[in-house]
């Protein structure tokens, strides 16, 4: 689904991300992770297209994101880890917006935006400007803005930051469904328990490089992810 093959990324004289390479099969959830700075997001802006790379490749359902941004555009969702969404918009006027540009049929949107914003309890606010959303609502928008084209590949930047519980648990449902349909989900975060109950495979990155990345049981082996994250972060200082 997504091929990241020696992807390479300076901003000035600092390599942000340093020959990166890795793979994503449709059905997998997969967590990357890394401290502050380490470029886990410019990774995940360079896959969705929002920043161009120095070197390397990147492909997604086997269309180049060179060749073919739109093709690729067309084929994925993005959730940046803090959702800027137009506040004069009411939000559904925001969601109506979204489906428009991915041409998705008024039935179908309708349908979908009625079954993610009953899900999240949002229905209610969608009469509501953006600008009256709390950080929580906004992140749930987002969340329903980028299920609604049916994606085949989702990139989130910390999705869960600012999610109440029940709202944690319904996203990380969706994620699977969305995996169990042949798509597949990468996604950044700092909360190692999530990533060890949810994904499938994980990556470690520390100062733009890859120092870890398998199944979750070739990652932490006996250990918890916790222990294996801050082992590797140690080795890579030393």
């Amino acid at each position: 689904m997504l091929r990241i093959e020696h992807l390479t990324k300076s901003f000035g004289e600092k390599i942000a991300v340093n020959d990166l390479s890795l793979h994503i099969a449709p059905g997998e959830i997969y967590g990357f992770i890394g401290h502050n700075g380490a470029g886990k997001t410019t990774t995940l802006k360079s896959v969705v297209g929002i920043q161009n790379f120095d070197a390397g490749e990147i492909t997604i359902g086997g269309v180049s994101l060179k060749q073919d941004p739109i093709g690729c555009k067309k084929m994925l969702a993005y959730i940046p880890d803090n959702p800027d969404i137009y506040e004069f918009m009411t939000g559904i006027k925001y969601l109506n917006f979204i489906a428009d540009i991915f041409g998705v049929e008024a039935n179908t949107r309708r349908e979908r935006i009625k079954e993610y914003a009953d899900r999240f309890e949002l229905t209610a606010d969608l009469a509501q400007p953006v600008s009256a959303y709390s950080h929580g609502m906004k992140q749930k928008l987002a969340i329903i803005s980028a299920w609604l084209h049916e994606p085949r590949l989702i990139v989130m930047d910390e999705p869960f930051v600012g999610l109440d519980p029940k709202a944690s648990f319904l996203l990380k449902e969706m994620m699977r469904e969305v995996c169990r349909g042949g798509g597949a989900i990468f996604f950044s975060t700092h909360v190692l328990e999530v990533a060890e109950k949810l994904c499938d495979k994980v990556a470690i990155i520390k100062q733009g490089s890859l120092i870890r990345s398998g199944t979750m049981d070739e990652v932490r082996g006996d250990e918890s992810l916790e222990n294996v994250f801050l082992e590797l972060e140690a080795e890579a200082e030393a």
